[in-house]
């Protein structure tokens, strides 16, 4: 069995999670605050209605899988397939109104990952790929993913969700690539890497990442051509300090900078 033998039941894993997410979206629903007195981390009742008709799904389906989510833990990490799920990955974004969030569901084999989708049902577009391929599927139809040519930093444009992510030392690093590049956005969460996938973006930078806010996208910015690491050029699946590029070479001249040189 290969990861694109679940395709199928990924998208109904994002029909069910889209169907528990929009009735809460730009409503009057109240966001709890679960950082115990750090940075504002909030967390909505659509947060955990999704993870959990996704979790049900996947256990009915698939007893053996693991799963790993945001809001309800983990179960079977050792398994050989093993379910990532962030089920709003901008929390932030949606208690502000703003549809820059989206469903994370990734799919590791193994400890690889192997599938992915961000799905966003209010702008109904679904980001998937399988590290080979990756594709945008809206009501209109699909389009296949690419990366764009990006030589420098000079050229690039650079996306990070916040600098308050960032410790000091983290946040001296990051300001040395923010100076060198053509133009910096924040605030996008998942949807800055569907955009180097798309090739809108060239660069995202960030931290502090658990594995349900990434492991679903490294899929999709492979698929793309892309290349997504840690900032010390490792595997991203762990989360911590992830950097993602359209381009191998806009991606090195980033790390060396990141890394002080």
């Amino acid at each position: 069995m290969t990861a694109v033998d679940f395709s199928a039941f990924v998208d109904e894993l994002a029909t069910l999670s889209g169907a528990a997410i929009l009735p809460f979206f730009r409503s009057s629903l109240a966001a709890i605050d679960k950082s115990n007195g750090g940075v504002f981390d909030p967390v909505t009742e659509a947060d955990r209605a999704s993870e959990a008709v996704m979790r049900k799904r996947i256990r009915d389906v698939f007893p053996d899988h693991g799963i790993v989510g945001e809001e309800f833990g983990s179960d079977k990490e050792d398994a050989e397939f093993v379910w990532v799920l962030d089920p709003i990955d901008g929390t932030k974004a949606f208690i502000s109104g703003l549809p820059l969030w989206g469903t994370l569901i990734g799919l590791k084999r193994h400890g690889a990952a192997a599938f992915g989708m961000m799905n966003q049902p209010y702008t109904k577009e679904r980001f998937f790929g399988d590290g080979g391929k990756a594709v945008l599927r809206t009501p209109q139809g699909d389009r296949t993913l690419k990366t764009r040519a990006c030589a420098t930093l000079a050229e690039a444009t650079l996306s990070c969700t916040s600098a308050t992510m960032f410790n000091a030392d983290e946040l001296a690093a990051f300001q040395r690539v923010e100076k060198a590049a053509r133009l910096t956005r924040f605030g996008y969460d998942c949807y800055a890497y569907c955009m180097v996938a798309s090739g809108f973006i060239d660069v995202v930078i960030e931290s502090n990442l658990k594995p349900y806010d990434v492991v679903a996208l490294i899929p999709i910015i492979e698929g793309a051509g892309g290349v997504i690491t840690t900032w010390d050029g490792g595997p991203a699946t762990e989360g911590g300090q992830i950097i993602a590029a359209g381009d191998r070479r806009v991606h090195a001249e980033a790390l060396k900078l990141l890394k002080g040189n």
